[in-house]
């Protein structure tokens, strides 16, 4: 017992001060996060949008955070981490009061749009932050301990969310705009003048990797790195049935309240708090970073498998415990593979593609899962679902064969 306290302490030593107020500002923001796991739920039975029309609002969501993720990464690279991440909080206030005045498809589609432009600039900012205020042989941590804030959020916000919507969703929308001003305040008042742990950038064009290879300037040009992003995105589409088409499962299959959904979100985020540091502490050691993707990606196929495989609130749990595991595993290695692919001047427009692959993700899997469920059922869509990921599971082993070599 006393071994394993030790192993959980040691895997918070050594972070950076600045990397633990990141944490917090993520916190603050992500517990007021009640909007997206409900707005599927909201749509249909508060506005009585169809399956089709909710997919359709949620996929809207999507394109503006691949356009969020484009401008992020290039404002970053022309503006700096700080001011990206600062306007973009700033700005989601209004847009949080301005949602619940809009009560037909193309309004709320128009809006969940321009929100996510605005929210999703913040992503490739956030990251390209985490990594000039972190210590250089803690950035895999930091990373971490930056999901975590967002996971223990998570796990705040639907519980807190579950119950504000069974008085009024409203209070979902104004809950997620307190949020975001009080994180943009402790954010601008602790970093407005900090400096971070970079050493500055050599004076030359081009940086080189590890080896002594140079990089190209552009991460367009680096084929193996973009099949590495696509897969990423092929993950996260799978895995962002979470926000999409697994509450409508719930409801629709297990007729369960917002309150129980509310419930087992918020249980995600604390499976995911608990124990992702630890894991990631644990498996950086031990495991090279394709062997954590791939693993981590067969564990979300089995997760979405397990839905078709029993009957019970009970597998509902266990699939949403295995489905965490997938997270901690893929996703905090996903972000130090790309960062660690890119050079001080090309780090913007890498976690840009980053952030890419995941804002992408918010296109696809809203619209592909609800129009899945919709024409075949959800046993289709997990069956589907379960398959994808073994086949990606396959190609993130093939390409990080390849970034290696």
């Amino acid at each position: 017992m006393k071994e394993f306290i030790r192993l959980y302490l040691d895997a918070y030593r050594g972070l950076s001060t600045p990397a633990w107020m990141l944490a917090l500002v993520m916190l603050i923001n992500r517990s007021g996060a009640m909007v997206i796991p409900f707005l599927g739920v909201y749509m249909i039975n508060h506005l009585s949008f169809s399956l089709e029309d909710t997919g359709t609002v949620l996929s809207c969501f999507g394109i503006g955070a691949v356009a969020g993720s484009f401008l992020g990464g290039w404002l970053t690279d022309k503006a700096g981490h700080f001011k990206v991440q600062l306007f973009s909080l700033i700005f989601t206030v209004p847009m949080f009061f301005l949602l619940p005045e809009l009560n037909t498809v193309f309004k709320l589609a128009l809006g969940v749009f321009v929100l996510s432009i605005i929210s999703e600039t913040f992503r490739p900012a956030n990251s390209v932050s985490i990594a000039y205020y972190s210590k250089p042989d803690n950035v895999i941590r930091s990373f971490s301990l930056n999901r975590m804030a967002m996971n223990l959020g998570f796990s705040i916000g639907p519980a807190l969310g579950g119950f504000l919507a069974a008085v009024s969703y409203t209070f979902l929308f104004y809950g997620n705009a307190v949020a975001a001003f009080l994180s943009a305040v402790l954010f601008f008042i602790y970093f407005r003048k900090r400096r971070g742990n970079e050493k500055k950038e050599q004076p030359k064009e081009v940086a080189a990797d590890a080896g002594g290879n140079e990089k190209k300037l552009s991460p367009y040009q680096d084929l193996p790195f973009m099949l590495f992003s696509l897969f990423c995105c092929i993950f996260t589409i799978c895995f962002f049935q979470l926000l999409s088409t697994l509450p409508l499962y719930y409801r629709e299959v297990y007729k369960m309240t917002e309150a129980d959904i509310g419930v087992i979100l918020a249980f995600s985020g604390v499976v995911v708090f608990s124990l992702e540091m630890l894991l990631v502490h644990i498996a950086e050691k031990r495991m090279s970073s394709m062997a954590i993707i791939v693993n981590g990606t067969l564990m979300c196929a089995l997760s979405f498998i397990i839905l078709n495989l029993a009957s019970g609130i009970w597998v509902l749990y266990t699939a949403m415990f295995v489905l965490c595991l997938a997270e901690i595993l893929a996703m905090p290695f996903m972000a130090t593979v790309t960062l660690k692919r890119s050079s001080l001047k090309t780090r913007g427009a890498y976690m840009g593609i980053n952030a890419l692959s995941v804002s992408a993700a918010h296109v696809f899997s809203p619209f592909i899962g609800t129009r899945i469920a919709a024409a075949f059922g959800f046993e289709t869509l997990w069956w589907g679902t379960g398959a994808v990921l073994l086949f990606t599971a396959m190609g993130f082993y093939w390409v990080m064969k390849k970034m290696k070599a």
